[in-house]
């Protein structure tokens, strides 16, 4: 059966879903009526979401859950998270009453600012092209007035733009490496329609510089982007007491438990075999807040898994020490977040969460990012140094094979009465579940 189609995206929404399930299913019907399940009942709302991408056919749902008692810079907050995977709310929440009880996290914005690349070709004297860039640089501000205005009320604008030389990589590549600050959104489109007029000026500019020859006149802009990789766009979040009092019920020895905390970390940052998975922590928190909050967690991820590789080699976010009888453990990582703009003003639930942080600005936003980051982190590295990762982890899995072999509400309470004492394996339940129904 030929599977191509022609003018798919014309088609309504119900003639999609009949194609596709035609196309692609034994039972179509039930095909159809499962996608169909999952619309919401409100046509307002479910309109909105057809029309964030193309081609939407259902909806495809994350839970969304919440993780209160972070004490944050000596405020309490409840922080949202959207996420699939098991026990990362729970672990979440159980370091924030873990640290709320030992003064809480603390949190700081170092920086925010954000770039932006023009990268060309310029096949001439780089001498030339230097002078040529330093007399017409101040026309680059001039020509995007009209596009900085309200955000330079707003207190952000064009930081700099500078020419980098990148021959020694590129032959003949030169890039106008600009930054800019953003304030509390993201600043994607601002800063691309920055970009593309510095193009215009750019080539408009050379081609009439007298100083050129006919080939140096002939600039050609290859593309005009922000980078999603922000160095200087850094937020701190850290946590620290004196060791003893890191003593609780799952760490009945705390000097012992910080060395051996401490020896994890330093694992990571000098193997990137472990830093992956480290790292991996951390963004379980930081991606589950930066997705319902509505933000891009795929640049997200992308700048931050950069900035673990910027000394050479992929390293561990965190970072944990001893001094002074003094326990500390921290991350600093790059976040461009926005808290207006996109689906910020759009999603219900986007709406929802940034009201349940009391609507933050986009450096606050930062905080309860970086703090579900680092507290992701330590749940983690407690877990693995002390009972092991698996014994939580599997617990809360366990709903999820539960559900897979479709139990009954009687045989639910008898498997997880029968797992309280006994190790969980999805082998394990499978053969519990088949000697119940025996």
């Amino acid at each position: 059966m030929n599977k191509a189609i022609s003018g798919f995206s014309k088609l309504s929404k119900e003639e999609k879903i009949k194609w596709i399930a035609n196309q692609y299913f034994s039972t179509p019907t039930e095909a159809i009526a499962l996608l169909k399940n999952y619309w919401n009942s409100d046509e307002k709302i479910q309109k909105l979401h057809d029309e964030f991408i193309e081609n939407t056919i259902t909806n495809f749902y994350i839970p969304l859950g919440v993780a209160p008692n972070f004490l944050i810079n000596g405020k309490y907050s409840t922080i949202p998270m959207a996420i699939e995977e098991s026990s990362v709310v729970a672990a979440s929440a159980k370091a924030a009453n873990f640290w709320s009880t030992r003064g809480g996290f603390k949190a700081t914005v170092l920086n925010t600012e954000k770039i932006g690349q023009v990268h060309f070709i310029y096949k001439g004297d780089a001498s030339k092209l230097n002078a040529f860039f330093s007399q017409i640089k101040s026309k680059f501000y001039d020509e995007t007035e009209s596009l900085t205005t309200n955000m330079q009320k707003r207190g952000g604008g064009i930081l700099d733009i500078i020419l980098n030389d990148k021959t020694n990589l590129m032959p003949n590549y030169f890039q106008l490496h600009a930054t800019f600050e953003t304030k509390d959104s993201m600043g994607a489109n601002f800063i691309n329609s920055c970009l593309e007029q510095f193009a215009k000026t750019l080539k408009e500019e050379a081609s009439h510089y007298n100083l050129f020859n006919e080939q140096e006149k002939e600039i050609e802009v290859v593309m005009s982007i922000l980078s999603n990789y922000v160095p200087n766009c850094i937020v701190r979040a850290e946590v620290s007491c004196a060791v003893n009092e890191l003593q609780e019920k799952q760490i009945p020895n705390p000097e012992e438990f910080a060395y051996k905390f401490i020896q994890a970390v330093q694992i990571a940052e000098v193997e990137p075999y472990r830093a992956v998975t480290h790292n991996k922590g951390i963004m379980n928190g930081v991606d589950a807040v930066v997705l319902a909050t509505g933000n891009d967690f795929r640049a997200v991820e992308a700048g931050i898994h950069a900035y673990a590789s910027r000394n050479g080699q992929y390293s561990s976010l965190s970072h944990a020490k001893i001094e002074d009888g003094i326990f500390s453990f921290w991350l600093e990582i790059p976040l461009a977040l926005g808290t207006v703009g996109g689906l910020t003003s759009l999603h219900p639930l986007v709406k929802l969460s940034l009201e349940m942080l009391e609507n933050p600005s986009a450096k606050e936003l930062m905080q309860f990012v970086a703090v579900a980051g680092l507290a992701q982190n330590f749940a983690a590295l407690r877990s693995l140094t002390t009972t092991g990762i698996q014994e939580g982890h599997m617990k809360m899995h366990l709903n999820n094979i539960i559900n897979q072999f479709e139990a009954t509400d009687e045989e639910r309470v008898l498997i997880q009465k029968y797992f309280k004492k006994n190790a969980i394996s999805h082998s394990s339940v499978e053969s519990y579940i088949i000697s119940l129904r025996k």
